[in-house]
């Protein structure tokens, strides 16, 4: 008894010495911890195959860690108080093999002190990318944002509601993001280069598209349960009538085949009839069918997986497997195990999962809580050729975003250059590791505490470097033997303030982040932030495209000697560069009393 009290007297002290900041944690951490434990018994006892849901595996890392946390404790201070006793009584040799296992137990004591609910660590390095890029500019990814776009005040009316989602700022981003990816001066030719680049691609053949070929639309509808709209964040509608009218106007795609479709939940009214109103022929596919949309299908053991994955959903639906292009519709949001749900996670909708959440299975979601490198399933749905190799367009709608899975949009977003408005962004690529990428840097940086952020992008590095990943396992999702290429590129950004990757700061490897910011055209915003001009692509060849300055900017490109060697007014937003010899130069750009210094590669 005396000794137990000794122990508490220890552990007492050691709390009470310690910083606030630091005491809180440490608080934090023992009562998440026990609340963990009840948790996961409650819930696993009973049924023993609940330790599979996301939310048990998401709780046994953090009852683990308190229960090795206490028993190091413990150790340390029982081993301790051993080698005392018997320095006293002459015994050296045990006394040196306590104080050798005072120290195990204390390296163990101190490797506990990181929660991963609570910290903010990430695996990819500060602009250090690993894989290869995709695209016509191998990993861009363009970021749109419009305030315009989103009025919601949070109480009148649905978020979803013309009045506060406005169709004709989601047109214009669709328009300005296509345009700027394939850096084509309108939709007709940015949708051509799209097909075209991917069919040279995937069957090297420098084909656009072919009248006849199938479309289908994967958007995430995760917050529904009938037809009925919901008030939670899901798929906004006025973004899948924009994709629509681009379709079908500008790239020539008949109505009839488009299929817009979520296999595992419901194509609610809000999106039906706002959709149907307008192109009656396009097709809306969801878990029950009926009301108008189709009841989903699935061409069964499409998917048997790299490994074993138990009862995971090895069906896919039919609309994708028969479809020749898909499109990736996310959302910009949190979830818990996984961290975040964007387009890697968009393709389990996309299997024959149950429409109630708690019937499924997650099997390797989530990222080991300590970091090792393992196996993750979001990398075969990325490298399967009914999914993730057969998509022409990857597109993130962050026109609210959500900190959380589900609830109704609430949060607005405070870096920079939002500044406690709706995030009110798209973001566009072809390279599906690039824009989750980007999408994860985003999230964790205005919400820092997300639930389960902490190796988040352990997906990431394994896709991008799936031909080789760290973890080892060989990605063969249609088990053909035939093991999966670099899916796309990852990095993460320099910082929160400048939004960087390594194309930005004249790389040639890497991510590129282009930013529109259409309110600099529309003179809603005058906050003055790094993104108002940018150029691209870069490196460049024979031309350089400028975005988001006045057409009448004055131009003057020097060497890096600070020697002059061009000045001139912008025209077309273009800039001739091919007179330039291959190397490295700095433009300047004075664009409304303001210059805006960029360094940029001629090769």
């Amino acid at each position: 008894m005396q000794k137990i009290r000794s122990i508490i007297r220890v552990i007492v002290l050691f709390f009470l010495k310690l910083p606030k900041k630091v005491f809180a944690h440490k608080v934090g951490f023992i009562l998440l911890g026990i609340s963990s434990t009840l948790w996961f018994l409650i819930r696993v006892i009973p049924k023993p195959q609940r330790a599979n849901y996301p939310c048990m595996q998401g709780a046994a890392p953090m009852m683990s860690g308190l229960v090795v946390y206490l028993l190091s404790l413990w150790g340390t201070v029982a081993a301790y108080r051993r080698t005392r006793q018997n320095i006293l009584r002459s015994r050296y040799l045990l006394a040196g093999t306590f104080l050798a296992a005072t120290l195990l137990f204390f390296v163990l004591f101190a490797a506990q002190n990181n929660l991963p609910s609570f910290a903010n660590e990430k695996a990819a390095t500060t602009n250090f990318p690993v894989g290869t890029g995709r695209g016509i500019f191998p990993g861009r990814v363009v970021w749109t944002f419009n305030p315009e776009v989103a009025k919601f005040d949070g109480k009148t009316g649905n978020w979803w509601d013309e009045a506060n989602t406005l169709q004709a700022e989601t047109d214009k981003m669709l328009k300005e993001s296509l345009q700027v990816l394939s850096a084509k001066e309108n939709e007709v030719k940015a949708w051509d280069a799209l097909f075209v680049h991917f069919n040279l691609t995937k069957k090297n053949q420098p084909s656009g598209y072919t009248t006849g070929q199938k479309i289908a639309i994967k958007i995430n509808q995760n917050n529904t349960t009938s037809h009925t709209s919901s008030k939670n964040i899901n798929a906004t509608p006025q973004m899948i009538l924009s994709l629509l009218k681009s379709l079908i106007n500008e790239a020539g795609v008949p109505q009839k085949c488009i299929t817009v479709f979520d296999a595992s939940r419901f194509v609610t009214d809000n999106i039906y009839n706002k959709c149907h109103a307008v192109y009656p022929e396009v097709i809306f596919v969801d878990n029950v069918g009926g009301n108008g949309r189709v009841k989903c299908t699935y061409v069964d053991n499409a998917i048997p997986f790299s490994v074993n994955n138990g009862a995971l959903a090895r069906g896919i639906a039919s609309c994708a497997v028969e479809a020749d292009y898909l499109i990736n519709m996310a959302l910009l949001k949190g979830h818990p195990g996984q961290g975040v749900t964007l387009c890697g996670k968009n393709w389990y909708g996309a299997t024959s999962i149950n429409n109630t959440p708690t019937n499924n299975s997650h099997a390797n979601f989530n990222p080991d809580a300590s970091g090792k490198d393992r196996y993750m399933t979001f990398v075969d749905y990325m490298g399967h050729k009914d999914l993730g190799e057969k998509t022409v367009l990857y597109l993130i709608d962050g026109i609210y975003a959500s900190k959380t899975v589900s609830g109704i949009p609430s949060l607005r977003w405070q870096m920079k250059p939002f500044n406690n408005r709706w995030p009110s962004s798209i973001f566009v690529s072809q390279d599906p590791v690039a824009i989750d990428a980007v999408g994860l840097d985003f999230l964790r940086s205005e919400w820092p505490d997300l639930p389960d952020i902490l190796y988040s992008e352990k997906y990431l590095i394994e896709a991008a470097q799936a031909d080789n990943p760290p973890s080892k396992a060989f990605y063969d999702p249609e088990k053909d033997n035939s093991r999966c290429k670099s899916l796309g590129v990852a990095e993460s950004w320099n910082n929160a303030d400048k939004k960087q990757y390594s194309r930005n700061l004249v790389g040639s490897q890497g991510i590129e982040l282009n930013f529109r910011d259409m309110s600099v055209m529309t003179g809603i915003s005058k906050t003055n932030n790094s993104f108002q001009v940018t150029i691209y692509p870069n490196p460049a060849h024979d031309l350089l495209f400028v975005q988001n300055c006045d057409p009448n900017s004055r131009i003057q490109i020097f060497d890096l000697n600070g020697k002059l060697l061009a000045s001139y007014n912008l025209s077309n937003n273009q800039i001739e560069i091919s007179h330039l010899s291959k190397g490295q130069y700095i433009i300047n750009i004075t664009n409304k009393n303001q210059t805006f210094v960029k360094k940029f590669i001629k090769i």
